[in-house]
């Protein structure tokens, strides 16, 4: 007689994933996105709080590492969503499926909005030296293209991270995959920080004032404290994660078959 492994436990013995694995590099890229966008918005300094760069000599080293860490940022925007989803589908796959959806709209406003400022870069290169009307006309453009660029800063990690919070929040709650006080963070500050961008949609106030950044706290925490627990301590033993190589859930297994003698 000779012993043959069941084939459907061997699959459950060698698992597609890790969920250790999904967790750490979705909380990686999380905190990711703080260390990429944070010093991007103070590299972008003189293109956007001084009308005449476009006419200056620069310097444009800031700008376009500022547009690189961006870039970056909204990389790791559609990483988190989709390092997730394969777990966050077992919740309720429509509700992941959006998750994906707005990450990747999200995403997508802050490459809009690198854009328009290598845009100034390109125009302060190419008409360097430009006078009289023509520099005029060039200021103009330029404020234009530094004003999609606010705008799309509102839509984009303002917005759009509202609407992701909503979303993942509700996901991670009703699967208790963090501790419930994770998710729940980011669905108090979800509303706060929807309700303050429709407020400075409609030129309440701007998106520098007070109120703007209170609203902005609990969703700052909200994905601080989301990407730290993923990378220390990872997802809390679920059914969510059974046969995902999750070390709290091992999958089960089965006795070996007696091949019968031939």
């Amino acid at each position: 007689m000779t012993l043959t492994a069941d084939p459907s436990t061997a699959a459950q013995a060698a698992p597609r994933g890790s969920a250790r694995r999904t967790s750490l590099i979705a909380g990686a890229l999380y905190l990711l996105t703080f260390i990429a966008s944070i010093p991007a918005l103070a590299l972008y300094g003189p293109v956007l709080d001084d009308p005449g760069y476009v006419l200056g000599p620069g310097p444009d080293a800031g700008i376009l590492w500022g547009g690189f860490l961006e870039l970056v940022t909204a990389l790791a925007c559609i990483g988190t969503a989709i390092v997730l989803f394969p777990i966050l589908r077992r919740q309720n796959e429509t509700t992941a499926l959006g998750f994906v959806a707005s990450r990747t709209l999200e995403a997508a406003t802050i490459v809009v909005g690198v854009v328009t400022l290598l845009a100034v870069v390109t125009l302060r290169q190419d008409l360097a030296g430009a006078t009289g009307g023509e520099a005029t006309s060039l200021v103009v453009t330029a404020e234009a293209l530094v004003a999609v660029h606010t705008w799309t800063f509102l839509l984009g990690p303002g917005f759009m991270a509202g609407v992701n919070a909503l979303l993942l929040g509700s996901l991670l709650l009703r699967s208790r995959l963090v501790p419930r006080v994770i998710p729940a963070l980011g669905l108090v500050g979800a509303p706060l920080l929807l309700a303050s961008s429709t407020a400075t949609l409609f030129g309440a106030y701007s998106q520098l004032s007070v109120w703007s950044a209170i609203a902005t706290i609990p969703i700052f925490l909200w994905e601080l404290s989301l990407g730290l627990w993923l990378v220390v301590k990872g997802f809390t033993p679920s059914p969510l994660t059974a046969g995902t190589g999750d070390a709290g859930t091992p999958p089960p297994t089965a006795p070996p078959r007696i091949a019968e003698p031939a």
